[in-house]
């Protein structure tokens, strides 16, 4: 499985739209835009503060994974960090630093680094003493991605839900580098 090359590129295209999505949010309503990192979708759920934190862990997390490593002590502040946003959203500015941090991290990860990951076995320890076995593969198809998309739509949800103007081209912006020249409707 070429593994890096399927993660990285999901990886950075998706924090670069979790950036873009901030950026956008500090534009619209730069006079609301700190108080939106305290924002849910319901009152059970996390804010967007931790939203953006867990993207940043989870981008980050794999990598160690895939390559047989444990997850550093740093990393693991990051996602204290997100389970603790409800009381200590931090700034935007915060917010688009960890995700510069993560895109950097990952811009260091060379080709095929992780693709011998997809061999081994990862077990995830969640709270409360659930585990997960699975095979590095497994990992990257059934935890990795889904996880690190939930945060990320959710990030879109809030925004959304807090009146930005966004839409799916926000959402995924990459996908214009794949438009057929004549395509694109005309207002």
């Amino acid at each position: 499985m070429d593994t890096t090359n399927l993660i990285l590129p999901t990886y950075r295209n998706m924090l670069q739209t979790l950036a873009g999505l901030l950026d956008k949010a500090r534009r619209q309503v730069p006079d609301q835009a700190e108080s939106l990192l305290s924002a849910r979708l319901s009152a059970d759920m996390l804010p967007l503060a931790a939203q953006v934190r867990f993207a940043v862990f989870q981008a980050q997390e794999a990598v160690f994974r895939l390559r047989g490593e444990p997850v550093p002590e740093w990393l693991h502040a990051i996602a204290a960090e997100g389970r603790n946003a409800g009381e200590t959203p931090g700034s935007m500015a915060n917010a688009m630093k960890r995700i510069e941090g993560a895109l950097a991290f990952l811009a260091d990860v060379s080709d095929h680094a992780l693709d011998a990951g997809a061999g081994l076995s990862i077990a995830i320890e969640l709270p409360g003493g659930i585990t997960f076995d699975m095979t590095g593969e497994q990992y990257v198809r059934d935890w990795a991605l889904p996880q690190f998309y939930f945060h990320v739509i959710t990030a879109y949800g809030i925004l959304r839900n807090q009146g930005l103007e966004i839409g799916k081209a926000d959402y995924v912006p990459h996908m214009f580098a794949y438009l057929r020249p004549g395509t694109m409707p005309v207002a």
